[in-house]
């Protein structure tokens, strides 16, 4: 328990959603208790637990609970049901500035925030040399922070949470404020804190940041924790389920709209050693893929095979290309069963979850006879090796 900075047991926090206004009023008053609300999970028995010097990334789409969680762990909600425990002084960057008074001056709202957070004015004042300088908001700090731009108000909400030497730091999407010099001293003294064995737990939409920070992550959907573990298996699972969500292609069944003389219809796409259509690969795998066809009438002598990859998120077109492209001359065929394959060596592909189409065109490649849209789902795992979509070959020079 010693070495445990936070731990989170079967944490679940419950909204009462009404219809109208009036009906809180009616259940507050109805003698036999009648209920008129429905009940919303924010969070629903999440469990999870931070060791001393870890940095944690939450992760999840817009209103799956991240911030609920936050503010509870901070002590801002309280929870419907579950237990919080954090061991040492937190520093939180949730809604920056959230706890200023608009009246006071930006070097009154220092002492005031100090204060909350447990430390003398004395000991302010060995801080506020720093705050001030990070800060760097100029002869401003002596001013009402009611008078303050957006920019100038997040700088000292930031420069005051970050520089209180806290056991644990909590950031909540709070690293983009201010121009583009301010975040580079921010994510510095971020490094400095990590370095020095600062717990670090923040909720960030940027996979990248999260890979490249956390050492792990947990990842909420609808309020459910879906996974807690080492922050790239985490991001791989959420990228994957970003796939299925966020690109939702048409079940279109194209064989069953042809007549029964149609001239060529693929009767099967499959990998060796599969036996459904998902496949699973890391980078660089290699990937074979065959096709089975059948020629139904012998008018049909020559063909051209084609193939198309999206990926599955956002149906974005990664590669496609056909025999012609690659100096093949239109394929000769017979009547009956037939099959082609096509391999990939080396697949460069970064992690997510792709589609593979397979067609057969006629000879001239402009048209396809018939096709399969959803042949494959490549499903790919990395080790974060880049961002984007693929990976490139590089050297770098020092």
């Amino acid at each position: 328990m010693n070495n445990t900075a936070i731990k989170v047991s079967h944490l679940t926090k419950i909204y009462k959603l009404y219809d109208k206004p009036i009906d809180r009023l009616k259940e507050s008053l109805h003698p036999l208790k009648k209920q008129y609300h429905r009940e919303f999970y924010a969070l629903n028995d999440v469990s999870f637990e931070i060791k001393k010097g870890e940095t944690v990334g939450i992760i999840g789409k817009n209103g799956a609970g991240k911030s609920t969680l936050l503010k509870i762990i901070t002590g801002v909600l309280t929870p419907t049901s579950g237990s919080v425990h954090v061991h040492g002084r937190i520093a939180s960057l949730l809604e920056l500035g959230a706890g200023f008074n608009p009246e006071y001056t930006g070097v009154e709202n220092i002492y005031f925030q100090g204060s909350l957070m447990g430390y003398t004015r004395e000991e302010m004042e060995t801080k506020i040399d720093e705050i001030l300088a990070f800060a760097d908001i100029g002869d401003f700090v002596h001013q009402s922070v009611k008078m303050y731009s957006s920019g100038m108000f997040a700088r000292l909400a930031f420069a005051v949470a970050i520089n209180v030497d806290p056991d644990v730091l909590i950031v909540d999407e709070a690293l983009s404020v201010g121009d583009a010099t301010f975040q580079l001293k921010c994510h510095n003294r971020m490094d400095e804190l990590r370095s020095r064995g600062v717990t670090i737990l923040f909720v960030s939409h940027d996979t990248y940041s999260v890979k490249a920070l956390c050492t792990r992550a947990l990842f909420i959907k609808n309020g459910i924790q879906q996974i807690y573990g080492p922050a790239l298996e985490v991001v791989h699972q959420y990228q994957l389920y970003l796939d299925e969500q966020e690109f939702k292609h048409d079940q279109v069944e194209i064989c069953e709209t042809k007549s029964s003389n149609f001239p060529v219809k693929i009767t099967n796409v499959f990998v060796d050693d599969y036996l459904d259509n998902e496949i699973f690969l890391s980078i660089f795998d290699s990937l074979k893929i065959n096709v089975e066809y059948t020629v139904l009438n012998e008018d049909v002598k020559e063909v051209v095979f084609v193939f198309n990859l999206y990926r599955e998120r956002d149906g974005l077109y990664v590669c496609g290309a056909t025999t012609l492209m690659d100096n093949i001359p239109p394929i000769q065929c017979k009547r009956g069963i037939n099959k082609f394959s096509v391999s990939f060596e080396d697949l460069p592909l970064l992690s997510g979850k792709y589609r593979l189409r397979v067609a057969v065109n006629e000879k001239k490649g402009l048209s396809f006879i018939d096709e399969v849209r959803d042949a494959l789902y490549i499903t790919i795992s990395d080790n974060h090796e880049a961002e984007g979509l693929i990976t490139l070959n590089r050297t770098w020079e020092l």
